[in-house]
C-alpha cells in the first residue's frame, strides 16, 4: 500500500519513498480498499504525478504549518471523488488522458447562453441539442445555473448554494441528465464557478452573520473603516454607478465586509485554507455531475494585498495550479477556463508562465482580440490591433485561447495607452472614440450599442449591445439592401477573425441569427438599470430561429454564413490551437495578416476591415511559402493581379492554405 516506502507499487517507485505517507490516512485507505487493483493503482499513479504541483501551489500561498494538514484533507476529498466518479466519466478521463489536446482541435466550437433565455430550463436545453449540433457546437457554456440569491443577483453570479441548481431550471439530477445527453452528442458542458464571492444569503455568510467565528473568518470583516480605507486607496471600482466602493457595512455582521462587485456579494478570504478546501470539494462535486469545463469566474480578484489593485496577485496562479492538480488526480477529463479580463501584460500567467508554465488554467479568454476586432471595424485601420496583438505572449502549447466577438457582459475598451502611443494615437481619445462609435454618437456610425457604467472620473464608458447591433444591422433593417449587406458582411468578418485565430471560438446565443437588441430589456423584473440585458434576448424559436434556413432572410444569411465558416474551420488542421497565431506587420493599414505555421505548411488569414477593395502584395505570399495557394473559405485559388497585388473585396476574410 502506498504509504510504505518499501512498497513495490509504481507510485512509490516514482516518488522515491514515503513523502506521501503522512497524507495517506486510514480514512483514505478505507475509501480505496474495495477498488479493483487497476483502479487503485491508477489513483496512486495520478497522485504521484500531480501531487508535487498541488504541494507547490499550496506552499506559495499558505504558511508552512498550514500546508500539511491541508494536504491531508485534500487527499481525502480527491480519493472520495475518484471512488464516486461514475463509470462513464471514468472512461472519459481515460480518453482525455490519451487525447490531452481534445479541446485544441479545430472542430471545437463553443456556444454560450442563459439556459432560461435559450430554452426555458435544463430539459428545454436538452430538447434543443439538435439545433446545437446543426450549428456545429461541441462546447456549451450555460451561464450561471447554480442557485443564486433571490431578487437582484448579478445575472446569477451571486451564488447562494453551489450544490443546487436554480429551482426554475431544474435539479442536480436534471443537470446530470443534460450533461450525459450532451456528451453523447459530442458536446462538453461548461459551467461557471464563481470563486471570488458568494451571496450574502449563502450558508457561509448566514453562519458568519449568526456569529460563528469559523465562518466569519471566511470573509474580510473589519470593525471600523481604517483597513478598508487603506485598501480603497488603490482599489478600482468595478460598478461605480450602482455599487461604489469595495466595502459594505453589515449590521448583522457588525462590521465592514469586502464587497468588490455588489453589497450582497461578499468576497471570500482565500488566505484561509478552509476556503480552499471548500472550493476543492465544490469543483469535484461539479466534475462528478458531468461538467467538463469550469469557467473560473472573477479569478483575478481572489487574493488581496494592501497597496495593490488586489487583482492578478501571484497567489491567484498558485491556488489555481493547486486546484488543477486536484482535478488531474480525481477527474482529469475536466479543464479550467480562466475568466481573467485583464490587461494583456497580465494575461499570460493565467495559462502559466515561469515555474507554473502550462500548470494553471487550460483555457483563457482572449479579451484583447475581441476589443481590437471592434476597434479595427470602427476605425477601418488594423495598425493598432496588429501592434497590440504582436505584444501578447504565445500561449503554452498545451493550452488554448477562448476567442469571441462578444459575450454576456458589456465591452470595456481595454486599449493600452502604450500600444496606442506606439502607433501615434492617444489611448484615452481612442477609447472615447470607440464608446461614441458603438453607441451611434459618432457621425458616420450605424452601431446601436448602449452606454454601460459611465465613470465620469475616468471617462470610461463601456458598451452593451448584440453583435448585430454593434455591426450596424439593427440600424440597417428597413433602410435598404445595401446597408444590410454591409452590416452582415461586418458581422461575418468579426466572427471569421475569432474563428480563424485558433483555440475555441465561442458564439453568444442569437448572434448566429443576427438578433437585434431587445427593446423590452428593462421591462423584466430586476433588469431595470442594467442594460446588458439588451444583448441577452430570449431565443425566438418561432421567429428568427425558424427562418434560419431562409436564404433570403437576415437570420438565414447570417446563420448560413457562420455555419459555412464553422464547417471550413473544422476541416483545417492548421487551426489546431497547439500552433500559435502570429500577427504580421501590415502591408496595408486596412488588412490584418495573421500567420500560423503548421507541419502541413503555412496558413495565412487576411482580413479587410473596410468597405472598399484593398490590396495585399503578392510577393509576400511567395515569401511565406504560399506562392500557390487556395482560399479555404471560397475554395478558389488566390491569384495575383498584373499589378503584383492580391485584391480583397470589402470586409473580406481569406484563409489561405497551400494548393494541392
Amino acid at each position: 500500500m502506498l504509504p510504505h516506502a518499501d512498497s513495490a507499487s509504481p507510485a512509490n517507485a516514482r516518488t522515491d519513498g514515503a513523502w506521501l505517507a503522512d497524507l495517506w490516512s486510514d480514512d483514505v485507505e478505507d475509501l480505496l480498499v474495495g477498488l479493483p487493483a487497476g483502479r487503485r493503482e491508477l489513483f496512486e499513479l495520478r497522485v504521484a504525478r500531480w501531487w508535487p504541483d498541488l504541494r507547490a501551489g499550496l506552499a506559495s500561498a499558505y504558511a508552512p504549518g498550514d500546508v500539511a494538514p491541508l494536504e491531508r484533507r485534500i487527499m481525502l476529498a480527491a480519493a472520495a471523488a475518484f471512488v464516486e466518479r461514475p463509470p462513464e466519466l471514468s472512461r472519459l478521463d481515460q480518453e482525455r488522458t490519451l487525447e490531452p489536446d481534445w479541446f485544441q482541435r479545430p472542430r471545437m466550437l463553443g456556444y454560450a447562453a442563459y439556459a432560461d433565455r435559450f430554452a426555458g430550463d435544463l430539459a428545454g436545453v436538452r430538447a434543443q441539442i439538435p439545433y446545437l449540433r446543426e450549428l456545429g457546437v461541441t462546447y456549451l457554456h450555460l451561464m450561471p445555473v447554480l442557485r443564486p440569491r433571490d431578487g437582484d443577483n448579478d445575472g446569477g453570479y451571486a451564488v447562494a448554494d453551489y450544490r443546487q441548481v436554480r429551482p426554475d431550471l431544474g435539479s442536480m439530477a436534471d443537470l446530470r441528465e443534460l450533461a450525459t445527453a450532451l456528451r453523447a452528442e459530442g458536446i462538453s458542458l461548461v459551467l461557471d464557478l464563481v470563486l471570488n464571492h458568494v451571496a450574502r444569503e449563502h450558508e457561509w455568510a448566514r453562519a458568519a452573520r449568526a456569529g460563528d467565528p469559523r465562518y466569519r473568518d471566511y470573509f474580510y470583516v473589519y470593525a471600523d473603516r481604517a483597513v478598508p480605507d487603506a485598501f480603497e486607496r488603490s482599489l478600482p471600482e468595478v460598478f461605480p454607478d450602482f455599487a461604489p466602493g469595495s466595502f459594505t457595512w453589515d449590521a448583522e455582521l457588525d462590521g465592514w465586509v469586502w464587497t468588490t462587485f455588489n453589497t450582497w456579494q461578499w468576497d471570500v478570504r482565500w488566505s484561509n485554507p478552509d476556503v480552499f478546501v471548500e472550493y476543492a470539494e465544490i469543483v469535484l462535486l461539479l466534475a462528478n455531475a458531468g461538467v467538463e469545463v469550469l469557467r473560473l469566474d472573477a479569478i483575478a480578484f481572489l487574493w488581496k494585498r494592501l497597496g495593490t489593485s488586489c487583482q492578478n496577485q501571484p497567489e491567484v496562479h498558485a491556488l489555481t495550479q493547486a486546484l488543477r492538480a486536484i482535478v488531474r488526480i480525481a477527474c482529469p477529463a475536466v479543464v479550467f477556463k480562466a475568466e481573467a479580463i485583464v490587461a494583456p501584460s497580465e494575461l499570460a500567467p493565467y495559462l502559466g508562465t515561469g515555474e507554473r508554465y502550462a500548470k494553471v488554467s487550460d483555457l483563457a479568454y482572449h479579451n484583447s482580440l475581441m476589443v481590437l476586432t471592434w476597434s479595427m471595424l470602427a476605425e477601418g485601420d488594423v495598425r493598432l490591433a496588429a501592434h497590440a496583438l504582436q505584444r501578447i505572449p504565445v500561449a503554452p502549447a498545451s493550452t488554448a485561447w477562448i476567442t469571441y466577438v462578444r459575450c454576456h457582459d458589456d465591452i470595456g475598451w481595454a486599449i493600452d495607452d502604450d500600444d496606442a502611443a506606439a502607433v501615434g494615437r492617444s489611448g484615452y481619445a481612442h477609447r472615447s472614440f470607440l464608446s461614441d462609435y458603438y453607441t451611434g454618437a459618432y457621425p458616420t456610425s450605424a452601431a446601436r450599442g448602449l452606454v454601460f457604467q459611465h465613470n465620469r472620473a475616468t471617462g470610461d464608458r463601456r458598451v452593451s449591445g448584440t453583435a448585430a447591433a454593434l455591426a450596424g444591422l439593427d440600424a440597417a433593417r428597413g433602410a435598404g439592401a445595401s446597408g444590410v449587406d454591409t452590416a452582415v458582411a461586418r458581422l461575418l468578418l468579426a466572427h471569421a477573425i475569432a474563428l480563424g485565430w485558433g483555440g475555441i471560438p465561442v458564439l453568444w446565443m442569437g448572434d448566429e441569427l443576427g438578433l437585434p437588441n431587445d427593446p423590452a430589456w428593462a421591462s423584466e423584473p430586476g433588469h431595470t438599470g442594467d442594460n446588458r440585458w439588451a444583448h441577452r434576448p430570449r431565443m425566438p424559436w418561432d421567429g428568427d430561429a425558424a427562418r434560419r434556413h431562409d436564404a433570403a432572410s437576415v437570420p438565414g444569411r447570417v446563420f448560413a454564413g457562420l455555419r459555412h465558416l464553422v464547417e471550413v474551420r473544422a476541416g483545417l488542421p492548421y487551426l489546431d490551437a497547439r500552433f500559435g497565431a502570429q500577427v504580421l506587420t501590415p502591408s496595408d493599414p486596412a488588412v490584418l495578416p495573421v500567420l500560423r505555421q503548421h507541419p502541413l505548411g503555412p496558413f495565412l488569414a487576411l482580413y479587410n476591415v473596410t468597405g472598399t477593395w484593398r490590396p495585399w502584395p503578392g510577393h509576400r505570399l511567395a515569401e511565406l511559402g504560399l506562392g500557390s495557394c487556395v482560399d479555404a473559405i471560397s475554395s478558389e485559388p488566390m491569384t495575383v493581379g498584373d499589378d503584383g497585388m492580391v485584391w480583397l473585396p470589402p470586409f473580406a476574410a481569406r484563409w489561405l492554405i497551400p494548393a494541392g
